[in-house]
């Protein structure tokens, strides 16, 4: 076993300490320094720790950092433009469309919806509940995060601010 391993995190390469057993989600938060993934339940169940793993939403709370060492990572704090710090479309969206309320869903759903449009960039709103389903809102913000991705793809298809 080698004492330090790679992860690629929002395009950057990083050289860590090898994670043994721990999570992606405790690397991101403790050895990176990147707080957007929340920890919910520490079960795969909320949503709260989604990342996107090659473009796919994964729950970084059960994820060994190890089997994502091969793997392009990107974090909520990866969405908005790095240079001009402009917000992503989705982003955008949910704040448009006041999307969250307490925020223990917000990196969950923002993230989903990012893989979703990626793949449809006109979802309708039952394909949107169902992309959604297994991210956990506390607040009943539900009708605001539906709102919030459908204007994320107006966006996205360039549509008016």
């Amino acid at each position: 076993m080698t004492d330090t391993f790679c992860l690629t995190v929002n395009g950057a390469r990083h050289v860590l300490p090898h994670p043994e057993d721990r999570t992606l989600l405790d690397i991101l938060r403790s050895e990176l320094k990147l707080t957007g993934a929340k920890y919910g339940c520490g079960m795969a169940q909320c949503g709260a720790c989604t990342v996107l793993v090659d473009g796919r939403p994964a729950r970084a709370c059960v994820l060994r950092a190890s089997r994502a060492a091969n793997c392009q990572i990107t974090t909520l704090e990866g969405l908005a433009d790095a240079e001009t710090g402009a917000l992503s479309p989705v982003q955008q969206g949910f704040l448009e469309c006041e999307g969250a309320q307490c925020g223990y869903c917000l990196n969950g759903m923002v993230m989903t919806a990012t893989a979703l449009l990626a793949d449809n960039p006109s979802p309708s709103r039952e394909e949107i509940r169902a992309a959604l389903r297994h991210n956990l809102c506390r607040c009943g913000t539900h009708l605001e995060i539906i709102a919030s991705v459908e204007r994320a793809a107006e966006l996205l298809r360039g549509g008016a601010s």
